[in-house]
């Protein structure tokens, strides 16, 4: 963290904001300030071993080794692991789901869901989810190519005019993250207006015009690069297709087949009861502030849902097994490509981690991981009420290694820092980290503003220079995962 792009990253409050506010699609970015290459060159036609996918099975390949039993003393690790990560990073809440089939499950709230009222956090609460909306916009369109109506080689330009390189960037580039197309969520204007008026709506065209105001940043499927700008378009590529809205789709294609009740996919800033306060210090000033009521649409298709811990639990198998799609589409799917970072693939709207298949989501207030390790068929969900992250990781990807080094130390959960997809008012153009100072996948709703700066593992010395500003965090910037901004 001692180089000058990385010190830049972390000055003035304004600029942190911009970095936050694209959490929304995250996906990896683990999030502090780095000054790596957003674009990670990567072999487009193989899946990588070790993280990758068995394209028979559908399932996550690599090394395990068996998880423990859920015992009380490993309940109490538990418990202990996560107070210390609640009380070092700051994190007034948080909701934890684990589950292993044959050696028992573990589910518990910890800290509070209403800082003003002191309320007690409870498994029971709605929470935004960011980026991890990318899992069902995605399950969403492979539906389509399921039923005929798609083909994931189709040129985007089919089905959307006007976007730039249209007739060549097909939907499987958009899904993998491999398009090129620059993230809305660097924008610099984008994030001056988000900044300023957190409760404006955003329609999916205005989102798309931030981004294509820039260049492409490198030739369809050649380079793997996290941005929200893809999921937005396969989102209006649903739309166009079901001849429904992207809501209306989801919850008759994906949201009921897989049995889920309490997850909703919003049009403004309401908020199914009960559901934890969040809070976020992507302001102008960088002070911690109360963002419940800020209005998701921003993230749309990337990073608007909401659903709570039961849900999601069902959710992370729906999604690793493929109990939706057929073998073939979703075996696709787990094609995990490289990313340019250690143990960590990309597939089809899911990353690959050390064998734990899913997605974070990170957008101003919330974070969320949500993942299935195939080998021992377990299952983890954890849910915090803030975006802020500490020392250069999103908060979500502390508590998921803590867990998994406990309960499958063969697979530790640990997605890598990497850069933020999101931009900084402040026209350096340096990337900066989701986790604090942006918002991170989240990606680009990615991790959190402030609490970002240190102690994030550097991307590889080969990756290719990066464009200005843009990348994979989902926190603040569009997505959580590793933070990505919606996340």
């Amino acid at each position: 963290m001692a180089d000058p792009s990385q010190q830049r990253c972390v000055r003035g409050s304004r600029r942190r904001i911009a970095v936050a506010i694209l959490a929304v699609g995250a996906l990896l970015a683990g999030a502090g300030c780095s000054g790596t290459s957003e674009l990670e060159a990567a072999a487009p036609d193989s899946p990588v071993s070790g993280y990758g996918s068995d394209p028979a099975s559908g399932s996550a390949s690599g090394s395990s080794s068996p998880a423990v039993q859920l015992s009380p003393a490993v309940a109490a690790q538990l418990d202990a692991a996560i107070n210390r990560v609640l009380q070092k990073a700051g994190v007034p809440g948080a909701i934890v789901g684990l589950s292993i089939p044959g050696n028992g499950t573990y589910t518990k709230a910890f800290g509070v869901a209403d800082r003003s009222t002191n309320t007690a956090m409870t498994t029971d609460l709605n929470m935004r989810i960011g980026s991890v909306t990318k899992t069902f916009t995605v399950t969403a369109l492979l539906r389509l190519v399921d039923a005929g109506k798609v083909g994931l080689d189709d040129p985007i330009g089919k089905y959307v005019t006007g976007v730039p390189n249209g007739d060549r960037i097909t939907l499987r580039q958009l899904a993998d993250m491999r398009s090129g197309l620059y993230p809305y969520t660097s924008d610099q204007d984008f994030v001056n207006l988000l900044a300023s008026h957190p409760t404006r709506a955003f329609t999916p065209q205005e989102l798309l015009a931030y981004g294509f105001k820039h260049p492409v940043a490198f030739e369809p499927g050649s380079q793997f690069q996290y941005s929200n700008t893809n999921t937005v378009l396969l989102g209006m590529v649903v739309e166009k297709v079901s001849g429904q809205s992207l809501q209306d789709y989801l919850k008759q294609q994906v949201i009921v087949p897989a049995g889920l009740q309490h997850t909703v996919f919003p049009t403004d800033a309401s908020f199914p009861d009960p559901h934890a306060r969040g809070y976020t210090n992507q302001t102008p000033n960088g002070s911690t502030v109360d963002a419940t009521d800020w209005n998701p649409s921003w993230g749309w298709a990337a990073g608007a849902m909401i659903s709570n811990l039961a849900d999601l639990q069902t959710w992370a198998g729906v999604l690793a097994t493929g109990s939706l799609l057929s073998p073939g589409t979703q075996a696709q799917r787990m094609q995990a490509l490289p990313t340019g970072y250690p143990n960590t693939g990309y597939g089809l709207g899911v990353f690959v981690d050390n064998g734990w298949v899913g997605h974070n989501g990170s957008l101003p207030g919330y974070q969320s991981l949500v993942l299935y390790l195939p080998s021992a068929k377990a299952t983890l969900v954890v849910l915090t009420n803030t975006d802020v992250g500490y020392q250069g990781s999103e908060n979500s990807t502390l508590f998921g290694e803590e867990i998994t080094r406990i309960v499958t130390p063969g697979n530790v959960f640990s997605l890598p820092a990497m850069p933020s997809t999101s931009a900084s008012p402040s026209s350096s153009g340096s990337a900066s980290s989701s986790a604090s100072s942006s918002g991170s996948p989240s990606g680009s709703p990615s991790g959190s503003p402030s609490g970002s700066s240190s102690g994030s593992p550097s991307a590889p010395s080969s990756a290719p220079s990066s464009v200005p500003p843009s990348g994979l965090s989902p926190s603040a910037s569009g997505s959580g995962l590793p933070g990505a901004g919606v996340s």
